[in-house]
């Protein structure tokens, strides 16, 4: 099977597979009845969580919220229906690196695992000749998961401002439509992928050039454009090869990879911690344990999927330099002249694949809240044996220093009530809670965590109503006909 050949659909597949769905569901009582007290303030419907973002960690934090009871939430996203994430808009590889029986956001449902949803819709055999799973294909599980779970997902959408109430509650800012609004939350989640507390991280280097000249490997690039012209790629891993590859299907007439290492990293040493264990006993390390594993992880380097690399060699005018970092980058008329330790490169344009960094600057969204949040930096330095790198990592530095269900904690010092309803589930949140909020493998026990967090604060913060409730119960169970006194 190919990418251009997909499989034959099974007639009534997925019918099926959604009747075993709301099956499975009725079995375990699932969803659970909803239980938070309705809230109303001004005249305004309050709710009870928003989640920005409504890619595969915002989808699965709905469903696992929904699981529990807490039905009065909403996901926004800024894109249209069906271009939510990466996965159709600036990711360029072929087939996703993750493995196909992975159960991903499933919610711990066997009928809504990938697996169910590919062997439904296509048969056995093409799930056994299935390889990688093709990003588009990923992107159509998703959205049938959204339309099948019928999660509350509004579209264009975009979070403006949030602004803390002295009620406690969180006012929020959107934009729907081109229409600003306010909507009133008890709990805000951030589930805005890798890109989530920053953006692209372009070096100062590239940053000065003219944007019709550089772009980021997270941009929309106008691959049709540099049909015949020459393109460096910066970088080695997974999008500086699906940026090239890119580059030289669309006909460019050659594409330089710069790398700066010596050699391309060959072995993923985010795979060898991949277990249960890690899972779920990450958060509970100590501080110098949580960085000692992220700073030899990272140093080592995640290496780009074979099946990338082998995407880009196969073109006979892709060149690859290794030990060639990028010295000095100067306008010549309308190209570019890259000076490296191994020579000069002339080029028509450079896509920096120079992947993310936590930047609140570039979230203007997050402004009133931004001087607040307190940074791992801000608290914790690690001793060399647990820093293997020898050097402070950044995206260590300023990864955030979260709390138990995800939410920011304020500086020393600093007050800042807003900061404990608003929970970070996105790449950055990884020193804190191990990659279980921005990647396929342990999203759903992830957004469990978060889920659970969110419900125990909604009932810790409403028990003097549930008391109250308690104390109104009287539903007897016992009609008083069940037995006769008859005295001794």
């Amino acid at each position: 099977m190919t990418l251009s050949s997909p499989p034959d659909e099974l007639p009534g597949g997925l019918e099926k597979l959604e009747e075993r769905l709301k099956q499975d569901l009725s079995w375990l009582e699932l969803p659970a009845k909803t239980w938070v007290p309705e809230r109303c303030v001004d005249n305004r419907t309050v709710r009870d969580v928003v989640i920005i973002g409504g890619g595969m960690a915002g989808l699965t934090a709905s469903g696992m919220l929904t699981r529990y009871g807490v039905q009065n939430h909403v996901v926004y996203d800024r894109a249209p229906a069906g271009r939510e994430g990466p996965w159709v808009t600036y990711a360029r590889m072929e087939t996703l690196r993750s493995p196909k029986t992975l159960t991903g956001p499933c919610l711990g449902l066997p009928s809504l695992t990938f697996r169910a949803w590919y062997e439904s819709r296509f048969g056995v055999d093409a799930w056994v000749e299935l390889g990688f799973i093709p990003r588009e294909t990923w992107m159509e599980y998703l959205r049938w998961f959204r339309k099948v779970l019928d999660l509350p997902v509004e579209n264009e959408t975009e979070l403006l401002d949030i602004r803390y109430r002295g009620d406690g509650l969180l006012d929020l800012l959107v934009r729907q439509q081109g229409r600003e609004e306010s909507v009133l939350a008890r709990h805000l989640v951030l589930a805005t992928g890798r890109d989530g507390l920053g953006g692209g991280y372009m070096p100062e280097i590239f940053k000065a050039l003219p944007p019709e000249l550089r772009a980021h490997s997270e941009d929309t690039i106008n691959f049709e454009a540099l049909r015949g012209r020459r393109v460096t790629v910066i970088g080695a891993g997974a999008s500086a090869m699906d940026n090239a590859a890119a580059a030289l299907e669309a006909g460019a007439s050659r594409v330089d990879m710069l790398i700066r290492r010596k050699d391309i990293p060959r072995i993923n040493k985010f795979t060898g911690i991949g277990s249960q264990g890690v899972v779920h006993g990450f958060q509970a390390l100590p501080d110098a344990w949580k960085w000692r594993f992220l700073d030899y992880t990272l140093a080592a380097q995640t290496p780009p999927p074979r099946p990338s690399t082998l995407r880009v060699s196969k073109h006979p005018n892709a060149f690859f330099h290794l030990g060639c970092p990028v010295d000095a980058v100067a306008v010549e008329g309308d190209h570019l002249r890259v000076t490296t330790p191994r020579g000069v490169f002339e080029t028509d344009f450079i896509i920096a694949a120079t992947g993310f960094a936590v930047d609140i600057g570039q979230r203007p969204e997050l402004k009133s809240i931004a001087p607040s949040i307190r940074f791992w930096k801000d608290r914790f330095t690690p001793a060399p044996e647990d820093n293997p790198s020898g050097s402070l990592n950044p995206e260590l530095e300023f990864s955030p220093d979260l709390g138990p269900a995800f939410e920011f904690q304020p500086k020393e010092g600093v007050v800042c009530p807003a900061l404990e309803k608003i929970h970070c589930f996105c790449f950055p949140a990884t020193l804190s809670h191990g990659k279980v909020s921005g990647d396929i493998p342990a999203i759903s026990d992830g957004a469990d965590r978060l889920a659970k967090g969110i419900v125990s604060s909604l009932f810790v913060e409403d028990r003097a109503i549930h008391y109250r409730n308690l104390e109104q119960f009287n539903t007897p169970e016992l009609q008083g006909d069940e037995w006769q006194d008859i005295g001794f």
